[in-house]
């Protein structure tokens, strides 16, 4: 292998869009997390309001604070989940550069079964 070859950083690369895509998914869960903590804070607090459940300003203050909570979460991790998007498009488009720069070249007379 020669110095100007770049199948070393094509493979870390690869190594570190697969570790952003880890990220990616990691927040996509939280973002489902906050969307239910958002939902069921939400319905806390009208069932406390309604007084259903008879529980009083706890369940109020806690119900917001899952409201907000969840709002915060999913403010940071939508916000978490576009800066990696970007960064595995930036890599994507360095790999395609890389792969588009070796000179490949065709194997025409390769033997179609190696004995």
């Amino acid at each position: 292998m020669t110095e100007d070859d770049p199948t070393d950083e094509i493979s870390d690369i690869e190594d570190r869009i697969e570790a952003l895509a880890e990220i990616a998914e990691r927040c996509r869960k939280y973002i489902l997390a906050s969307k239910i903590a958002i939902g069921g804070g939400a319905a806390l607090l009208l069932i406390t309001i309604l007084g259903l459940l008879g529980a009083g300003q706890t369940a109020a203050l806690g119900s917001i604070a899952l409201v907000l909570g969840g709002i915060v979460s999913l403010g940071s991790n939508i916000s978490t989940l576009r800066q990696t998007d970007e960064a595995i498009g930036a890599a994507e488009a360095r790999r395609a550069a890389l792969i588009s720069s070796i000179d490949l070249r065709l194997v025409a007379d390769a033997p179609l079964k190696l004995v």
